[in-house]
C-alpha cells in the first residue's frame, strides 16, 4: 500500500509541475491529465479514495482548460465513483457536474443514466424529495431518447417515492400513466396488474370511499382482464372492507393475499399506513357509541 501511495506522490508532484510550467497551451494540460491519471490509479491501489477523488477532479479540470467536456464529465464520473466509498454527498456533487456536461455537449443517454445514479444516492441516503427530482429528470431524458422502458421503471421509482411522502394522488396518477403505457406493449403488459395494485394502494391509503370505487373502474378501463385478477379481488376486498370500517376483514385481505403472493416491504408498508387510519376511524367512532 505504501509503495502505490509514494508512487501516487510522485505522479501528482510532475503533473503539478507540468501545469505550472511552459508548454504549448492544450499539450500542457493533456500531459498533466495523464500523470494525474497515474497518480489517481496509483491511489485507487492504496484504497486511499479521498486522494484518487480529488486527483480526478485536478483531471476533470485539465479536460475544461483543454475544453474536453466529454473527458472532463468522465472524469467527474470517475471522482464520484471514489466518493462513494466514503462520501455519498460529494458522490452526487461530482456527478451533477458530469450530468451537466454531458448535456451541454448533448449525450443525453449519459445525463439521464448518471440522473439516475444521483436520484438512487439520495434516495439511500433518505433524502426523498432530492431523490425525486433527480430520478424524474433522468426518466424525462430516457422518455427523450425513446428508452420508454427505462424511463417507466424509473417513474415506478418516483411514484412510490411520492407515496412514501405522502403524495397519495400524485403516485396514483404516475402509476395509471405508466399502466396505459405498457398495456399495449406485448412485453410490458404483463405487469400492468401489479401497477394497478400500486395504484389502488396509494388510492387506499388517501381513504376516500368514493375515490377508490372510481379508480377500480378506471383500473377496468385501462386493463379489462384486470377485474380477473388476485389483485384485483384484493383491492375490492380491502375497499369493501374500508367502507364497513372492518379492520379484521382488512386485515384478513391483505393476509389471504400475502399467502399465496409475498407483498414487498413499500405495498406492506403502505397497506400498514391504510389500516391504521382504518383503526383510528374505527376507535373514533367508538368513542362515540
Amino acid at each position: 500500500m505504501g509503495d502505490h501511495e509514494a508512487r501516487g506522490d510522485d505522479f501528482e508532484k510532475k503533473a503539478e509541475k507540468k501545469l505550472s510550467g511552459w508548454g504549448i497551451f492544450g499539450s500542457k494540460y493533456e500531459d498533466a491529465a495523464e500523470l494525474f491519471d497515474k497518480a489517481a490509479n496509483s491511489f485507487k491501489l492504496a484504497k486511499n479514495w479521498s486522494r484518487a477523488a480529488q486527483v480526478y477532479i485536478k483531471i476533470a479540470n485539465c479536460h475544461m482548460k483543454g475544453d474536453s467536456k466529454h473527458e472532463a464529465a468522465s472524469a467527474y464520473v470517475e471522482a464520484a465513483n471514489c466518493y462513494k466509498k466514503f462520501s455519498p454527498q460529494e458522490a452526487a456533487q461530482a456527478l451533477n457536474q458530469a450530468v451537466d456536461l454531458f448535456l451541454e455537449i448533448g449525450r443525453l443517454n449519459m445525463a439521464a443514466r448518471y440522473c439516475k445514479d444521483i436520484g438512487e444516492i439520495y434516495q439511500q441516503e433518505q433524502d426523498l424529495e432530492k431523490a425525486s427530482d433527480y430520478l424524474e429528470k433522468a426518466a424525462d431524458l430516457f422518455d427523450s431518447e425513446g428508452q420508454s422502458s427505462q424511463s417507466n421503471g424509473i417513474k415506478q421509482k418516483v411514484a412510490e417515492i411520492a407515496a412514501q411522502l405522502e403524495q397519495y394522488q400524485k403516485a396514483n396518477e404516475i402509476f395509471e400513466a405508466i399502466a396505459r403505457q405498457s398495456i399495449n406493449n406485448n412485453l410490458l403488459k404483463y405487469s400492468v396488474r401489479g401497477i394497478l395494485l400500486n395504484a389502488g394502494i396509494c388510492q387506499l391509503c388517501r381513504g376516500d370511499d368514493v375515490a377508490i370505487t372510481n379508480s377500480m373502474e378506471r383500473y377496468q378501463d385501462i386493463d379489462p382482464t384486470f377485474s380477473g385478477t388476485r389483485e384485483y379481488k384484493l383491492l375490492s376486498d380491502l375497499a369493501a372492507a374500508m367502507e364497513e370500517g372492518d379492520v379484521a376483514k382488512f386485515t384478513d385481505a391483505i393476509k389471504e393475499f400475502d399467502s399465496m403472493t409475498r407483498l414487498d416491504p413499500w405495498k406492506t408498508t403502505l397497506l400498514l399506513r391504510a389500516k391504521n387510519e382504518l383503526k383510528k376511524k374505527e376507535d373514533d367512532e367508538d368513542d362515540l357509541t
